[in-house]
Protein backbone atom coordinates (compact mmCIF):
# COMPACT_ATOMS: atom_id res chain seq x y z
CA UNK A 1 0.00 0.00 0.00
CA UNK A 2 1.10 3.56 -0.72
CA UNK A 3 0.69 4.62 2.91
CA UNK A 4 3.21 1.97 4.00
CA UNK A 5 5.66 3.05 1.30
CA UNK A 6 5.44 6.71 2.35
CA UNK A 7 5.87 5.82 6.01
CA UNK A 8 8.99 3.85 5.14
CA UNK A 9 10.36 6.78 3.14
CA UNK A 10 9.97 9.15 6.07
CA UNK A 11 11.30 6.58 8.52
CA UNK A 12 14.41 6.10 6.35
CA UNK A 13 15.01 9.86 6.51
CA UNK A 14 14.93 9.93 10.33
CA UNK A 15 18.67 9.23 10.86
CA UNK A 16 19.59 12.08 8.51
CA UNK A 17 17.17 14.42 10.25
CA UNK A 18 18.56 13.35 13.62
CA UNK A 19 22.08 14.10 12.38
CA UNK A 20 20.95 17.57 11.29
CA UNK A 21 19.36 18.27 14.66
CA UNK A 22 22.45 17.00 16.51
CA UNK A 23 24.66 19.26 14.42
CA UNK A 24 22.45 22.31 15.02
CA UNK A 25 22.48 21.63 18.77
CA UNK A 26 26.23 20.93 18.98
CA UNK A 27 27.27 23.88 16.83
CA UNK A 28 24.80 26.32 18.45
CA UNK A 29 23.91 27.33 14.89
CA UNK A 30 20.58 28.98 15.74
CA UNK A 31 22.01 30.91 18.69
CA UNK A 32 24.93 32.15 16.61
CA UNK A 33 22.69 33.23 13.72
CA UNK A 34 20.28 35.05 16.05
CA UNK A 35 23.19 36.93 17.61
CA UNK A 36 24.51 37.92 14.17
CA UNK A 37 21.02 38.87 12.98
CA UNK A 38 20.63 41.16 15.97
CA UNK A 39 23.98 42.79 15.22
CA UNK A 40 23.15 43.31 11.53
CA UNK A 41 19.80 44.88 12.46
CA UNK A 42 21.33 47.16 15.09
CA UNK A 43 21.26 50.94 14.80
CA UNK A 44 25.01 51.45 14.74
CA UNK A 45 25.92 48.34 12.74
CA UNK A 46 27.45 50.22 9.80
CA UNK A 47 29.87 51.97 12.15
CA UNK A 48 31.14 48.60 13.41
CA UNK A 49 34.70 47.99 12.19
CA UNK A 50 33.95 44.25 11.94
CA UNK A 51 30.78 44.74 9.87
CA UNK A 52 32.22 43.08 6.73
CA UNK A 53 33.31 40.03 8.69
CA UNK A 54 29.92 39.84 10.42
CA UNK A 55 28.05 40.16 7.11
CA UNK A 56 30.05 37.35 5.52
CA UNK A 57 29.22 34.98 8.37
CA UNK A 58 25.59 36.13 8.46
CA UNK A 59 25.17 35.46 4.73
CA UNK A 60 26.79 32.05 5.11
CA UNK A 61 24.58 30.95 8.01
CA UNK A 62 21.27 32.38 6.80
CA UNK A 63 20.52 29.76 4.08
CA UNK A 64 21.61 26.95 6.43
CA UNK A 65 19.23 28.14 9.15
CA UNK A 66 16.39 28.62 6.66
CA UNK A 67 16.90 25.15 5.15
CA UNK A 68 17.06 23.57 8.61
CA UNK A 69 13.78 25.17 9.62
CA UNK A 70 12.19 24.25 6.28
CA UNK A 71 13.05 20.54 6.31
CA UNK A 72 12.14 20.04 9.97
CA UNK A 73 8.76 21.72 9.48
CA UNK A 74 8.07 19.87 6.20
CA UNK A 75 8.92 16.58 7.86
CA UNK A 76 6.38 17.21 10.63
CA UNK A 77 3.76 18.42 8.11
CA UNK A 78 4.14 15.36 5.88
CA UNK A 79 3.91 12.98 8.82
CA UNK A 80 0.61 14.61 9.78
CA UNK A 81 -0.66 14.60 6.18
CA UNK A 82 -0.09 10.89 5.53
CA UNK A 83 -1.73 9.97 8.83
CA UNK A 84 -4.65 12.29 8.12
CA UNK A 85 -5.22 10.72 4.69
CA UNK A 86 -4.00 7.21 5.52
CA UNK A 87 -7.11 5.68 3.93
CA UNK A 88 -7.33 8.09 0.97
CA UNK A 89 -5.09 6.85 -1.84
CA UNK A 90 -5.87 9.81 -4.13
CA UNK A 91 -4.75 12.37 -1.54
CA UNK A 92 -1.62 10.35 -0.74
CA UNK A 93 -0.64 10.32 -4.42
CA UNK A 94 -0.69 14.12 -4.38
CA UNK A 95 2.04 14.27 -1.72
CA UNK A 96 4.07 11.25 -2.91
CA UNK A 97 6.52 13.23 -5.06
CA UNK A 98 6.83 15.91 -2.35
CA UNK A 99 7.86 13.31 0.23
CA UNK A 100 10.47 11.79 -2.08
CA UNK A 101 11.87 15.27 -2.77
CA UNK A 102 11.89 16.10 0.95
CA UNK A 103 13.91 12.97 1.81
CA UNK A 104 16.51 13.93 -0.79
CA UNK A 105 16.59 17.50 0.52
CA UNK A 106 17.11 16.29 4.11
CA UNK A 107 20.19 14.35 3.01
CA UNK A 108 21.47 17.38 1.07
CA UNK A 109 21.04 19.69 4.07
CA UNK A 110 22.85 17.19 6.33
CA UNK A 111 25.86 17.17 4.00
CA UNK A 112 25.88 20.96 3.67
CA UNK A 113 25.88 21.35 7.46
CA UNK A 114 28.54 18.72 8.20
CA UNK A 115 30.86 19.74 5.36
CA UNK A 116 30.87 23.51 5.72
CA UNK A 117 34.58 24.31 5.52
CA UNK A 118 35.93 25.81 2.25
CA UNK A 119 38.20 22.85 1.48
CA UNK A 120 35.57 20.19 2.26
CA UNK A 121 34.12 20.27 -1.25
CA UNK A 122 37.47 19.51 -2.89
CA UNK A 123 38.75 16.39 -4.61
CA UNK A 124 41.50 14.77 -2.58
CA UNK A 125 44.55 12.51 -2.48
CA UNK A 126 44.42 9.58 -0.07
CA UNK A 127 47.67 7.74 0.69
CA UNK A 128 47.96 4.43 2.52
CA UNK A 129 51.31 3.42 4.05
CA UNK A 130 51.88 0.06 5.71
CA UNK A 131 53.46 0.15 9.16
CA UNK A 132 56.22 -1.87 10.73
CA UNK A 133 55.67 -5.60 10.57
CA UNK A 134 56.43 -6.56 6.98
CA UNK A 135 53.93 -8.89 5.34
CA UNK A 136 51.32 -8.53 8.10
CA UNK A 137 51.09 -4.75 7.82
CA UNK A 138 51.36 -4.82 4.03
CA UNK A 139 48.40 -7.18 3.85
CA UNK A 140 46.50 -4.87 6.23
CA UNK A 141 47.30 -1.91 4.00
CA UNK A 142 45.82 -3.78 1.02
CA UNK A 143 42.67 -4.49 3.04
CA UNK A 144 42.33 -0.77 3.77
CA UNK A 145 42.88 0.02 0.10
CA UNK A 146 39.98 -2.26 -0.79
CA UNK A 147 37.85 -0.70 1.98
CA UNK A 148 38.34 2.81 0.63
CA UNK A 149 37.77 1.71 -2.97
CA UNK A 150 34.51 0.06 -1.92
CA UNK A 151 33.48 3.17 0.06
CA UNK A 152 34.12 5.35 -2.99
CA UNK A 153 32.08 2.94 -5.10
CA UNK A 154 29.19 3.14 -2.62
CA UNK A 155 29.28 6.96 -2.64
CA UNK A 156 29.77 7.19 -6.41
CA UNK A 157 33.18 8.85 -6.07
CA UNK A 158 35.53 8.55 -9.05
CA UNK A 159 38.93 7.07 -8.16
CA UNK A 160 42.30 6.88 -9.90
CA UNK A 161 45.11 4.82 -8.40
CA UNK A 162 48.06 7.17 -8.88
CA UNK A 163 50.68 4.99 -7.22
CA UNK A 164 50.83 1.38 -6.08
CA UNK A 165 53.85 -0.24 -4.39
CA UNK A 166 53.40 -3.99 -3.95
CA UNK A 167 54.64 -5.83 -0.86
CA UNK A 168 57.37 -8.46 -1.18
CA UNK A 169 55.12 -11.43 -0.34
CA UNK A 170 51.60 -10.03 -0.11
CA UNK A 171 49.68 -6.79 0.18
CA UNK A 172 51.08 -3.34 -0.51
CA UNK A 173 53.76 -1.08 0.90
CA UNK A 174 51.81 2.01 -0.15
CA UNK A 175 49.17 3.33 -2.52
CA UNK A 176 47.86 6.76 -3.43
CA UNK A 177 44.31 7.39 -4.62
CA UNK A 178 43.00 10.48 -6.37
CA UNK A 179 39.33 10.76 -5.36
CA UNK A 180 37.06 13.00 -7.41
CA UNK A 181 33.61 14.30 -6.59
CA UNK A 182 32.17 17.12 -4.56
CA UNK A 183 32.87 16.66 -0.82
CA UNK A 184 35.45 13.90 -1.36
CA UNK A 185 37.88 15.61 1.01
CA UNK A 186 35.16 16.54 3.50
CA UNK A 187 34.26 12.90 4.02
CA UNK A 188 37.67 11.25 3.71
CA UNK A 189 39.59 13.75 5.87
CA UNK A 190 38.04 11.95 8.84
CA UNK A 191 40.04 8.82 7.93
CA UNK A 192 43.49 10.39 8.34
CA UNK A 193 45.53 8.72 11.06
CA UNK A 194 46.64 5.29 12.21
CA UNK A 195 44.39 2.26 11.62
CA UNK A 196 45.04 -0.85 13.72
CA UNK A 197 44.12 -4.46 12.95
CA UNK A 198 44.02 -7.37 15.43
CA UNK A 199 43.54 -10.85 13.97
CA UNK A 200 44.82 -14.41 13.72
CA UNK A 201 47.51 -14.09 11.08
CA UNK A 202 46.94 -16.02 7.83
CA UNK A 203 50.73 -15.93 7.40
CA UNK A 204 51.56 -17.51 10.75
CA UNK A 205 51.64 -21.32 10.71
CA UNK A 206 51.16 -21.32 14.49
CA UNK A 207 47.93 -19.32 14.15
CA UNK A 208 48.99 -16.65 16.60
CA UNK A 209 47.26 -13.32 17.04
CA UNK A 210 48.99 -10.36 15.37
CA UNK A 211 48.53 -6.60 15.53
CA UNK A 212 49.17 -4.57 12.39
CA UNK A 213 49.20 -0.85 11.66
CA UNK A 214 48.77 1.33 8.59
CA UNK A 215 48.76 5.11 8.21
CA UNK A 216 46.25 7.08 6.15
CA UNK A 217 47.03 10.58 4.89
CA UNK A 218 44.39 12.72 3.17
CA UNK A 219 45.13 15.97 1.35
CA UNK A 220 42.68 18.28 -0.47
CA UNK A 221 43.42 19.04 -4.10
CA UNK A 222 44.65 22.58 -4.71
CA UNK A 223 43.14 24.12 -7.83
CA UNK A 224 45.34 27.20 -8.04
CA UNK A 225 49.07 27.43 -7.43
CA UNK A 226 49.21 28.96 -3.95
CA UNK A 227 52.87 28.24 -3.29
CA UNK A 228 55.87 28.88 -5.50
CA UNK A 229 58.08 25.79 -5.62
CA UNK A 230 61.78 26.28 -6.28
CA UNK A 231 63.04 23.68 -8.78
CA UNK A 232 66.32 23.56 -6.86
CA UNK A 233 64.41 22.26 -3.84
CA UNK A 234 63.29 19.16 -5.72
CA UNK A 235 64.88 15.78 -6.27
CA UNK A 236 63.17 13.96 -9.12
CA UNK A 237 63.69 10.22 -9.55
CA UNK A 238 62.23 7.95 -12.19
CA UNK A 239 61.62 4.24 -11.81
CA UNK A 240 59.82 1.37 -13.46
CA UNK A 241 56.14 1.22 -12.60
CA UNK A 242 54.70 -1.87 -10.96
CA UNK A 243 51.28 -3.47 -10.85
CA UNK A 244 48.45 -3.39 -13.35
CA UNK A 245 48.35 -0.54 -15.79
CA UNK A 246 48.68 -1.62 -19.41
CA UNK A 247 51.38 -2.79 -21.76
CA UNK A 248 53.65 0.20 -21.10
CA UNK A 249 54.01 -0.73 -17.41
CA UNK A 250 57.31 -2.40 -16.46
CA UNK A 251 58.88 -1.56 -19.84
CA UNK A 252 60.00 2.04 -19.33
CA UNK A 253 61.03 4.20 -16.37
CA UNK A 254 57.82 6.22 -16.62
CA UNK A 255 57.00 6.40 -12.91
CA UNK A 256 58.11 9.58 -11.12
CA UNK A 257 59.05 10.24 -7.50
CA UNK A 258 59.53 13.83 -6.34
CA UNK A 259 61.14 14.72 -3.02
CA UNK A 260 60.76 18.26 -1.66
CA UNK A 261 64.09 18.59 0.13
CA UNK A 262 63.25 21.40 2.62
CA UNK A 263 60.25 19.49 4.03
CA UNK A 264 61.19 15.93 3.04
CA UNK A 265 57.70 15.48 1.55
CA UNK A 266 57.71 12.69 -1.04
CA UNK A 267 55.10 12.16 -3.75
CA UNK A 268 55.05 9.65 -6.56
CA UNK A 269 52.88 8.76 -9.53
CA UNK A 270 52.91 5.85 -11.97
CA UNK A 271 49.33 5.95 -13.23
CA UNK A 272 49.85 7.96 -16.44
CA UNK A 273 51.31 6.65 -19.67
CA UNK A 274 54.29 8.97 -19.90
CA UNK A 275 56.96 10.25 -17.56
CA UNK A 276 55.91 13.83 -18.30
CA UNK A 277 52.29 13.16 -17.37
CA UNK A 278 53.32 11.39 -14.18
CA UNK A 279 55.56 14.34 -13.28
CA UNK A 280 52.69 16.79 -13.81
CA UNK A 281 50.36 14.78 -11.55
CA UNK A 282 53.09 14.36 -8.92
CA UNK A 283 53.69 18.13 -8.91
CA UNK A 284 49.95 18.72 -8.27
CA UNK A 285 50.13 16.28 -5.37
CA UNK A 286 53.21 18.03 -4.00
CA UNK A 287 51.52 21.42 -4.25
CA UNK A 288 48.50 20.09 -2.35
CA UNK A 289 50.67 18.58 0.40
CA UNK A 290 52.69 21.78 0.81
CA UNK A 291 49.54 23.91 1.04
CA UNK A 292 48.04 21.48 3.56
CA UNK A 293 51.25 21.57 5.62
CA UNK A 294 51.21 25.36 5.60
CA UNK A 295 47.53 25.48 6.63
CA UNK A 296 48.07 22.91 9.38
CA UNK A 297 50.94 24.96 10.79
CA UNK A 298 48.75 28.08 10.75
CA UNK A 299 45.95 26.28 12.58
CA UNK A 300 48.39 24.91 15.16
CA UNK A 301 49.94 28.33 15.69
CA UNK A 302 46.55 30.01 15.99
CA UNK A 303 45.43 27.46 18.56
CA UNK A 304 48.71 27.79 20.42
CA UNK A 305 49.31 24.07 20.02
CA UNK A 306 52.31 22.13 18.82
CA UNK A 307 51.55 20.11 15.68
CA UNK A 308 51.73 16.45 16.62
CA UNK A 309 53.27 13.80 14.46
CA UNK A 310 51.35 10.64 13.72
CA UNK A 311 53.01 7.80 15.59
CA UNK A 312 52.40 4.07 15.67
CA UNK A 313 50.18 3.22 18.60
CA UNK A 314 48.23 6.50 18.48
CA UNK A 315 45.54 4.84 16.37
CA UNK A 316 42.27 6.53 15.50
CA UNK A 317 40.45 3.23 14.90
CA UNK A 318 40.87 -0.43 15.79
CA UNK A 319 39.53 -3.34 13.76
CA UNK A 320 39.41 -6.49 15.90
CA UNK A 321 38.72 -9.81 14.16
CA UNK A 322 39.89 -12.05 17.04
CA UNK A 323 39.12 -12.98 19.83
CA UNK A 324 35.89 -11.03 19.19
CA UNK A 325 34.60 -8.94 16.29
CA UNK A 326 34.47 -5.17 16.71
CA UNK A 327 35.50 -1.96 15.01
CA UNK A 328 35.93 1.00 17.37
CA UNK A 329 36.77 4.61 16.62
CA UNK A 330 38.86 5.86 19.54
CA UNK A 331 38.02 9.52 18.88
CA UNK A 332 34.25 9.15 19.16
CA UNK A 333 33.86 5.73 20.85
CA UNK A 334 31.53 4.75 18.01
CA UNK A 335 31.52 0.97 17.53
CA UNK A 336 30.37 -1.57 14.97
CA UNK A 337 30.05 -5.29 15.69
CA UNK A 338 30.30 -6.10 11.97
CA UNK A 339 33.92 -5.57 10.83
CA UNK A 340 33.30 -7.49 7.61
CA UNK A 341 30.78 -4.86 6.52
CA UNK A 342 33.07 -2.03 7.59
CA UNK A 343 35.98 -3.51 5.63
CA UNK A 344 33.61 -3.76 2.67
CA UNK A 345 33.33 0.04 2.68
CA UNK A 346 30.53 0.68 5.17
CA UNK A 347 32.37 3.48 6.98
CA UNK A 348 29.88 6.35 6.60
CA UNK A 349 28.50 5.89 10.17
CA UNK A 350 32.05 6.40 11.52
CA UNK A 351 32.54 9.44 9.30
CA UNK A 352 29.26 11.12 10.26
CA UNK A 353 29.75 10.45 13.98
CA UNK A 354 33.17 12.09 13.85
CA UNK A 355 31.90 15.10 11.88
CA UNK A 356 29.07 15.58 14.38
CA UNK A 357 31.54 15.47 17.26
CA UNK A 358 33.77 17.98 15.49
CA UNK A 359 30.83 20.37 15.14
CA UNK A 360 30.60 20.45 18.93
CA UNK A 361 34.36 21.08 19.25
CA UNK A 362 34.23 23.87 16.67
CA UNK A 363 31.41 25.59 18.54
CA UNK A 364 33.17 25.50 21.91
Amino acid sequence: MLIDELREQLKAAEPNLAAIQTYVTNSKLLERFEALDKQVGGENFWQDQKRDEILVEHRKLKPLVEEYKTVTQLYKDNLEIIELFHDNEDELKKVQSDIYALCKKINKVKIELLLNKPEDGSNCYLTINSGAGGTESQDWASMLLRMFLRFCEREDFKVDVLDFQSGEEAGIKSATLYVRKRNAYGFLKTEAGIHRLVRISPFDSNKRRHTSFAAIMVTPEVEDAKIMINENDLRIDTYRAGGAGGQHVNKTDSAVRITHLPTNIVVQCQNERSQLQNKQVAMKMLMAKLVEKQEAEKRAHKAGLEKKKIEWGSQIRSYVLHPYKMVKDHRTDFESPTPDEVLDGDIMPFIETFLLQESQVDAS
